[in-house]
């Protein structure tokens, strides 16, 4: 029997919870340092489980399948692809970091009263690693009623961390900070309770139809899309578009999709900044991974038919997101608005049914969750020193803490796609896939281009630049511990922006297996410059350009990976 690798990947990091948990009161220090060394443990088994990863190799990897609720076709069936394997990778990258972000944020206020029964920084450490456990499995199981028992548990965690850890910044009362948190929380809490209620409903539903065509009922992702690529499972129409809406509507909760994200700015602007990253960086991505695992695969014809209306409601997340980003007076709410707006983007991607689109949506979300860290945490360091999250209560930083600024711009950089930084690439490459399918709507994306160097910008300009606000002259530059969190984030934005070919051969892959039982094939590029005949073009083979629609889709499909590759040379 193999090791079950995947298992242990997520059980470590459950465990951690429990070990932190368990830190006795006084030993505070003891329980960040449990908490750090377990999500090291959990991101040195992510790096095996990449290392054994086999681009080239099955769909589904490194499985592990056993029975869990016989009666009920519900098994214990992990299994991983190139989308999962790079997802775990970024959840395991980024908790050490946010661990070591929020070393002091749950550390009792100067002059508090003593509670030996009151744990704060072992409770605060605990569910942080809770969430990574539930977020892995997430990611890693391939049975529909697993991948949902763990997509409805992560909240509760969440629920806490958003309501009990709150930021401590903004010049308010303590009632009513603790008032908006439990605002924020309830909210929060709320929005994903309806969309996963509705999902459960779905998720019964799909059992009942297995049950009915199959003879057995079956959650397992597998056997249901070999099932329906065999002839054996045939929905009908009104039946899987309804099962197809219940799912998607929980993960465009989760996503967020507008107008299912209004939870997301309360959420992360009174989170600490540590956990407004778990949200945005590692949470969120949850729905748009599982729009593409579950959605696209269990429900074809149905994503199909809805592609339409999502792509629009992805092109008004992406504007309004931007947006009010521009209009706001608070540095988080304003990176909350501008993460609308990148998740309008991923959608984009993943619904513009094209190779590239999806490719570059897979990417996006690793290089958003990289990005977002990066700015949202040096935010938080620069929150932490002044007090205050308002952008008027900043100016001239720049020129009392250089190192702070510095990164800050990277971040902002990033998060506005300039080339040479991660994002580019991915974003890149969801215009063009969407592009090459829906020139409007490709066309209309990139006001979103603009609009988010107008924001990152304008952030910058308003905080870092200009004369120096005494309430900022004495503002200490990054510390040791801080760096370590900045530097190797920013490290890993420049080498994915220029050298991306390892993240796209993982992903590419999976890409491909999910057009495929899609049926979707890339559209055939027009050439009126070739045609017009302004230089020599000839194709590979006659079959090439005249061959069958099959054919047609393996040809742009390798043409996506050289483009991938090619790009990132």
């Amino acid at each position: 029997m193999s090791f079950p690798l995947l298992t242990a990947t997520a059980l470590v990091p459950a465990l951690g919870a429990v070990a932190t948990a368990a830190v006795p009161a006084a030993q505070r220090a003891a329980a960040k340092w449990v908490a750090l060394g377990f999500s090291l443990v959990t991101l040195a088994l992510a790096a095996v489980v990449l290392v054994r990863f086999d681009p080239g190799g099955a769909h589904f990897q490194l499985t592990e399948s056993h029975p869990w609720i016989k009666d009920f076709g519900v098994r214990y069936e992990l299994g991983v692809d190139g989308i999962a394997v790079a997802l775990i990778a970024l959840t395991a990258v980024l908790i050490p970091f946010i661990i070591l972000a929020g070393w002091h944020d749950a550390d009792p206020l100067e002059g508090a009263r003593p509670n030996r029964r009151w744990r704060p920084t072992q409770g605060f450490f605990a569910l942080i690693l809770m969430v990574e456990a539930m977020v892995v499995i997430s990611f890693e199981a391939t049975d529909v009623f697993l991948f949902y028992i763990f997509f409805e548990a992560m909240l509760i965690p969440m629920y806490f961390l958003i309501g009990g850890f709150g930021d401590r910044a903004g010049g308010r009362s303590e009632e009513e900070t603790a008032t908006q948190r439990s605002y924020a929380a309830v909210k929060f809490l709320l929005y994903n309770l309806a969309g996963g209620l509705i999902m459960l409903a779905a998720v019964v539903g799909l059992y009942a139809v297995t049950a009915d065509q199959l003879g057995t009922g079956t959650f397992s992702l597998q056997e249901i899309v070999q099932a329906r690529t065999g002839g054996h499972l045939d929905m009908a129409t009104s039946t899987e578009r309804l099962l197809f809406l219940g799912f998607f509507f929980a993960f465009a909760v989760k996503a967020p999709l507008w107008p299912l994200h209004t939870w997301l700015p309360n959420a992360m602007g009174e989170s600490t900044a540590p956990v407004a990253v778990l949200i945005t960086a590692v949470v969120d991505k949850v729905g748009t991974f599982a729009m593409l695992r579950f959605c696209l695969q269990l429900f074809p014809e149905a994503s199909k038919w809805a592609t339409p209306a999502i792509l629009i409601l992805a092109l008004i997340s992406i504007i309004y997101g931007a947006l009010l980003a521009i209009g706001q007076r608070d540095i988080k709410r304003l990176i909350a608005y501008a993460s609308i707006s990148h998740f309008g983007f991923i959608i984009l991607g993943i619904f513009a049914m094209t190779t590239q689109g999806q490719g570059g949506a897979t990417l996006y979300m690793v290089n958003h969750g990289v990005s977002t860290a990066a700015l949202m945490l040096v935010a938080g360091f620069l929150i932490t020193r002044r007090g205050s999250r308002l952008i008027a209560d900043y100016g001239g930083v720049q020129k009392v803490a250089p190192v702070l600024a510095g990164t800050f711009l990277i971040g902002g950089l990033a998060t506005l796609s300039l080339p040479g930084l991660a994002p580019f690439i991915s974003e890149f490459l969801v215009l063009v896939g969407t592009f090459s399918r829906y020139p409007v709507f490709g066309v209309i994306a990139t006001v979103g281009i603009v609009l988010a160097a107008l924001y990152v910008l304008i952030l910058y300009q308003r905080t870092m630049t200009g004369p120096v606000k005494d309430e900022v002259r004495s503002m200490p530059d990054l510390r040791v511990r801080e760096l370590v969190v900045v530097a190797p984030l920013i490290a890993l934005l420049i080498f994915l922006g220029v050298y991306p070919k390892p993240l796209a051969d993982i992903v590419n892959p999976a890409v491909d297996h999910t057009m495929s039982v899609v049926d979707k094939k890339d559209p055939k590029p027009d050439h009126p410059v070739t045609d017009a005949g302004w230089f020599s073009y000839s194709p590979k083979s006659e079959g090439a350009s005249h061959g069958g629609a099959q054919h047609e889709g393996a040809h742009h499909n390798g043409a996506h990976h050289d483009g991938a590759s090619g790009g990132a040379k």
